[in-house]
């Protein structure tokens, strides 16, 4: 009898706070007034709902009570670690799709089916119902409208459309605040559109971060008159580097991710004018970056902002986020789900108590701050825990080889993405290589060519060297180490060849993809460049 009470108790009080949350969700107004009015006693009212969702699960989720049966869970009250974590290894490919609904049954009417791009190995279909949908579009919307300006708002959605998640869904949304063409990452399209409906908007282009790049040249490269256009951009699906924001914000007025997973859902979180600024700060402010990530990390993540109510987030031992979507209106629950992402969560005062300490920084975090005003906690994101290459006892990040590429370099209209191996030489020496594809349509002579080695090998060992401590002491101990070489590939050619077909750029390249002089030793697969 216990067990009954407890759990029509848990599926009342649930039911009950996912349409409280639907109230917060009905128009961008009430979202952003969420948003700036957060509270740090609502990270715990948070982790109460997360608890209770977990429970719910494990009452009325066939794969999930199984999943707590092999575990040999016990309940007990509002323990939210004492449910085990789940993954797609050890829960999503366990288990068919139906057994991972609620009362094991799919809806199909309204339900949608997305799939994940598959560059980390076979393509995995999501279900999402037409209520989970209609929450994600409201989330997106409201952040839409709290970052970029609202006024004749102009979307051009440059994700790519078809079966995966972000391109479709990000249309639908963005439709509830401006007007929007679904153009896919076709510039042609894109530069049509700007054409025919000229200055009299302002534009904001949603696209990965490497397409609008390419977006950028191109238009560069026709004359576009930036000067009389409001552009805007709006990326997701990958990392961007400080490195290349500063290169589109060249031309563009604002730049922004947002980041999330087709395991989970899009919209799970974004930057604003303040984590912009703090993450830049932790490039340069070395006191700042040891109080915040610790002594020995000299990497910078990325820096979103997300809503615990909606969207609860915790950290593992091995610094590994862990997601519980707060929601029964999610048909298969995401529960503890570990997407095998690295990072830390601060809340905003601890992020304030971290800064004040140096008064002029403190003044410019004030001033960035009260851009959007959103008082939520802080996700600090690193990427993939394996999205490295490992050389001379240095780990090597997508994203600082990103930095060293863009950082003040003149011929960076040339390129169009590259890649890491690897590659073993006739002396049976191993050296990091870095492969550079060039733009379609794009012809350099060897001089040139050597030019562009030369300035991206002396900007990515320069930056190594700045942000990896490990990398500086192999430089000391070996000068060798500086040995990073970059091989110029024409477009679609060498490693490039069998990846053109994937829409996100691949920065690990497995042994078989790389073109290396002798032969690849790689990476033991192929690793998206993952803030997805």
């Amino acid at each position: 009898m216990a067990r009954f009470i407890r759990q029509w108790l848990l599926r009342v009080v649930s039911f009950a706070l996912t349409g409280l949350y639907q109230l917060y969700r009905v128009h961008p107004v009430v979202w952003r007034w969420t948003a700036t009015h957060y509270r740090p006693w609502m990270q715990r009212f948070a982790r109460r709902h997360a608890w209770m969702t977990c429970q719910f699960a494990a009452l009325d989720v066939p794969a999930y009570r199984d999943f707590l049966r092999r575990h040999r869970w016990r309940f007990r009250w509002f323990d939210l670690a004492s449910y085990p974590e789940t993954s797609k290894e050890n829960y999503v490919k366990a288990y068919p799709e139906d057994s991972r609904c609620w009362l094991g049954a799919l809806e199909v009417a309204g339900t949608v089916v997305d799939e994940s791009s598959g560059s980390s190995g076979t393509p995995h279909n999501w279900l999402r119902s037409r209520r989970e949908l209609k929450s994600v579009h409201r989330n997106v919307a409201g952040y839409t409208s709290m970052v970029f300006p609202r006024r004749k708002l102009f979307v051009i959605n440059a994700y790519s459309m078809g079966a995966w998640a972000t391109g479709t869904n990000t249309g639908i949304a963005m439709a509830r605040v401006a007007m929007v063409k679904n153009t896919g990452p076709d510039i042609d399209k894109i530069v049509d559109t700007l054409r025919h409906f000229g200055p009299r908007f302002t534009y904001l282009v949603t696209a990965y971060p490497p397409f609008l790049k390419h977006l950028r040249d191109r238009l560069d490269a026709d004359g576009f008159d930036w000067t009389r256009h409001r552009m805007y951009g709006f990326v997701g699906g990958e990392g961007m580097t400080e490195a290349l924001r500063d290169y589109l914000e060249e031309r563009f007025v604002k730049v922004r991710s947002g980041y999330g997973a087709s395991d989970l859902t899009i919209g799970m979180a974004g930057e604003s004018d303040a984590t912009v600024w703090l993450r830049k700060r932790l490039l340069t402010d070395e006191r700042l970056r040891t109080r915040m990530l610790g002594p020995d990390e000299g990497r910078v993540p990325m820096v979103f902002q997300y809503n615990p109510l909606e969207t609860y987030l915790e950290t593992n031992a091995e610094d590994e986020v862990i997601c519980t979507i707060n929601s029964t209106a999610v048909m298969s629950p995401k529960v503890r789900y570990n997407i095998g992402d690295e990072g830390r969560l601060l809340t905003f005062p601890e992020v304030e108590e971290m800064i004040r300490p140096d008064r002029e920084a403190w003044a410019d975090w004030e001033r960035a701050a009260r851009v959007e005003g959103m008082r939520l906690p802080l996700l600090l994101l690193f990427g993939r825990k394996d999205s490295t290459i490992s050389y001379m006892g240095a780990n090597i990040y997508p994203q600082d080889v990103e930095y060293g590429l863009y950082r003040d370099n003149p011929m960076a209209a040339h390129l169009e993405g590259f890649c890491l191996t690897v590659d073993e030489y006739a002396d049976l020496e191993s050296r990091p290589v870095v492969n550079l594809q060039l733009r379609d349509g794009t012809s350099l002579d060897e001089a040139d060519r050597d030019k562009l080695a030369l300035v991206c090998r002396e900007g990515v060992v320069r930056h190594l060297a700045r942000v990896s401590r490990d990398f500086a002491q192999s430089l000391a101990e070996d000068p060798t180490a500086a040995d990073v070489r970059v091989l110029v590939h024409d477009f679609r050619t060498g490693p490039f060849l069998r990846g053109t077909t994937r829409i996100k750029n691949v920065y690990l390249v497995k042994p078989a993809e790389s073109a290396g002089p002798v032969g690849s030793v790689g990476s033991v697969g192929s690793v998206e460049g993952e803030q997805r």
